[in-house]
């Protein structure tokens, strides 16, 4: 017997009891659909992580003040001001794996545009902390090393910042008071997005970082910054880079082996990758659990399967009477199973892209369905009716001609 004439026989087998068929296929249909949606919104939520990872920079190290000790008292990470803005151009010129560094200081306020106000986040840093961030320009330009040399007012808007603003209009030119001071817009910065926590990155301002120590911050001390970022050149010399900032800061701020740093660097690479593995973590949680509603569809046609066999006893018997070899009864069965199983994919697969792009269209949540997930789904649906049909129909070949055709 060839194989077309099988899978027509087995075709007919199914179309003879429909409404068993299709409740036989219910569990392959609702574990394929659950994989499909879940995978989907799983890799829906590492695309968007991974976006925010590549909006916040590459290969940068945040260097922020420390914990010190006074009087028997330790302050916590960041309580007292530690770091400069001389701090910052030595480690951009000292530093070998260094290729950026700016000192920033942050602070926030009401910014008022004729009769419209938005308070928001005021950044400022020298021109090197865009090349950081590699946040360019959409409108405008960029704050310069003149601006910062002569502490101008001059000021960049995040996107969110110039639509609260100033609607559709174009900013550039415009005079704006930040804390009740004068600056004028001289650009509009490329859309960001959300952080990696979940803050809109585009609802900021930025300032020279001159221009905020004198008017915006007030600090005791000339030069304080908040923090310092850094680029490395590459990410396989991130860790050198690292190493090289808290041996410079160390020796410039004359810490001794029995003295406590007052600066904490951190690898915002290392952080995020963690964050980024999570989320596909995550995301093979999701696929790997409703992946036990497939073996759970599996068991039930295995069961169908051998009642099947066993009210085709005396059928499997006249076959066999007629000249039918043990595996094409073998292969028979094997083939009502797979059927029954990629007929269940193909609907399940159907209904998990759909059950997606509702979800990810009523609820606002990211999908992404991909054609390695449909094809994985696809390959492991016959794989199941492969896997849980072999055992039914070893059965059914292995029944003995007579006893069969004696099968009441």
């Amino acid at each position: 017997m060839d194989f077309l004439q099988t899978v027509k026989i087995a075709l007919r087998a199914l179309r003879t009891n429909k409404m068993r068929s299709f409740l036989t296929m219910l569990g392959i249909i609702i574990g394929i659909a659950a994989v499909i949606a879940m995978m989907a919104v799983g890799s829906g939520a590492s695309y968007v992580i991974s976006q925010q990872i590549a909006s916040i920079g590459s290969n940068i190290i945040l260097v922020i003040p420390g914990s010190t000790t006074s009087g028997g008292l330790r302050t916590g990470s960041g309580g007292v001001q530690t770091l400069t803005s001389d701090d910052a151009r030595a480690i951009m010129t000292d530093c070998p794996s260094v290729a950026y560094a700016s000192g920033t200081v942050r602070t926030s306020g009401q910014i008022v545009s004729g009769n419209m106000n938005w308070s928001s986040v005021i950044m400022g840093g020298t021109p090197e902390m865009f090349e950081i961030r590699e946040w360019p320009v959409v409108n405008g330009r960029s704050i310069s090393q003149e601006d910062e040399n002569s502490a101008s007012k001059v000021c960049l808007l995040g996107q969110t910042v110039a639509e609260n603003l100033f609607g559709s209009a174009d900013p550039v030119g415009s005079i704006i008071r930040i804390k009740k001071i004068p600056f004028t817009v001289i650009g509009v910065l490329e859309r960001k997005g959300q952080s990696p926590q979940g803050q809109d990155q585009d609802d900021t301002l930025f300032v020279p970082l001159r221009t905020a120590q004198r008017n915006l911050v007030r600090s005791q001390r000339s030069g304080i910054v908040g923090a310092i970022l850094v680029k490395a050149k590459s990410e396989e010399v991130i860790d050198k880079a690292e190493s090289e900032i808290q041996s410079l800061l160390n020796q410039r701020h004359r810490i001794t082996n029995s003295k406590e740093p007052d600066f904490t660097t951190r690898n915002l690479s290392e952080i995020l990758a963690v964050a980024e593995k999570s989320a596909k973590a995550m995301s093979l949680l999701l696929g790997s659990v409703a992946s036990i509603s497939l073996i759970v569809g599996g068991i039930g046609i295995m069961n169908i399967m051998l009642v099947s066999v066993t009210e085709r006893t005396r059928e499997i018997g006249i076959r066999m009477a007629i000249g039918a070899k043990k595996n094409d009864i073998l292969l028979q069965f094997m083939t009502e199973a797979v059927l029954l199983t990629m007929l269940g994919g193909l609907i399940g697969i159907a209904l998990g892209t759909g059950g997606a792009t509702i979800v990810s269209r009523l609820l606002g949540w990211p999908t992404m369905i991909s054609i390695q997930s449909i094809t994985v789904a696809f390959v492991f649906s016959a794989a199941v009716g492969i896997f849980f049909g072999f055992y039914p129909a070893r059965k059914a070949a292995g029944l003995n001609p007579i006893d069969a055709l004696r099968y009441e």
